[in-house]
């Protein structure tokens, strides 16, 4: 899984393969549907889909004469889980924090009250 999760944050480092994947995300489309956008040739567009699909994060089928790259949305549900992982710790941390920092500000507060009071 590690193994995996490596590829697919690696694959959408890059601004050009979000934004393919997000294209993608409406629609299959064609390399050179892909390429339009971009300044860059169609040869780098297909270097952007091969990280893409080692990644697993898009396919490439057979439609007659194209070849339509296909967005594997189940991928997602590997990176889904894994953040949620890390999500729930980290809310469990500041659940922690916080109840330590009410406490420190009722301690502050019983203080003060028991200054005021010897004066």
């Amino acid at each position: 899984m590690a193994d995996q999760l490596s590829r697919i944050f690696a694959a959408i480092a890059d601004p050009t393969r979000r934004d393919i994947l997000a294209r993608l995300a409406v629609g299959d489309a064609t390399v050179g549907q892909l390429a339009e956008p971009y300044r860059m040739s169609v040869q780098a567009v297909s270097k952007h889909l091969k990280v893409l699909e080692e990644a697993g994060l898009v396919t490439r089928g057979r439609d007659a004469q194209r070849r339509p790259v296909h967005l594997e949305a189940a991928v997602f549900d590997l990176m889904t889980s894994w953040i949620e992982r890390y999500r729930k710790q980290a809310e469990q941390r500041y659940r922690r924090l916080d109840a330590v920092l009410a406490e420190m500000n009722e301690t502050d507060r019983h203080h003060d009250t028991d200054e005021e009071t010897a004066s």
